[in-house]
């Protein structure tokens, strides 16, 4: 049985408790980092040297870190169809979102999620919120655009391409409430939100 490395909360570790969700894997999730520590600790530096979660443990002691590459490894491995586009140029296009997620969403949106979520009222930075708040709907907006063209964001059917931005989406939309009209977006978060392992892994748990 695989394990992996992560407390819940994190969007990293949701990523790949989701696509563990849609593959149907058994396996045990061990909570670490954030409240629970213990991720700067030898033990688990040993295994990630970055000391962030999550990390992919398989029964033969292989180990794996970076939750998107962890993500696609699970998806290959068990050759999950639903998860890993069969066509080459799809599966190229699923994995240029999971890079954008990283590069522009991700930093889009954690002034946002920080300030309003980690932060106490009296010590928050209203302007940086403010400024995230509107990278991030940018940002979306590009899903927007792309969601015209595409029923899902590689093509017109769910893949790995779609659970990390999928994550980030959840916490526009809360984080956000003032958002402008994203018709494309909100039927795709509408197809998106209702399959059992996001309800399981990302509506069901809070923002921490």
């Amino acid at each position: 049985m695989i394990k992996i490395w992560g407390r819940k909360t994190s969007s990293n570790v949701q990523k790949v408790m989701w696509a563990i969700g849609e593959i149907g894997l058994p396996h045990e999730r061990i909570d670490i980092g954030g409240p629970f520590g213990k991720n700067r600790e030898p033990a688990y530096l040993a295994m990630n040297p970055n000391g962030l979660v999550p990390t992919l443990e398989e029964d033969d002691g292989f180990l794996l870190w970076e939750s998107n590459s962890i993500v696609r490894y699970l998806a290959a491995k068990h050759r999950a169809g639903m998860l890993e586009p069969a066509d080459l140029r799809t599966r190229a296009l699923a994995s240029k979102w999971m890079d954008w997620q990283l590069a522009v969403a991700g930093p889009a949106i954690f002034e946002c999620f920080w300030g309003l979520i980690r932060t106490p009222p009296e010590k928050r930075n209203h302007a940086a919120i403010e400024e995230s708040k509107k990278k991030t709907t940018g940002a979306m907006a590009m899903m927007d655009a792309q969601l015209a063209k595409t029923q899902y964001l590689a093509g017109d059917a769910f893949s790995y391409g779609d659970i990390p931005v999928g994550i980030i989406a959840y916490r526009f939309r809360q984080l956000v409430p003032e958002r402008p009209p994203l018709n494309h977006f909100e039927r795709w978060y509408a197809a998106i939100s209702v399959r059992p392992a996001f309800k399981d892994h990302i509506a069901a748990v809070p923002l921490t």
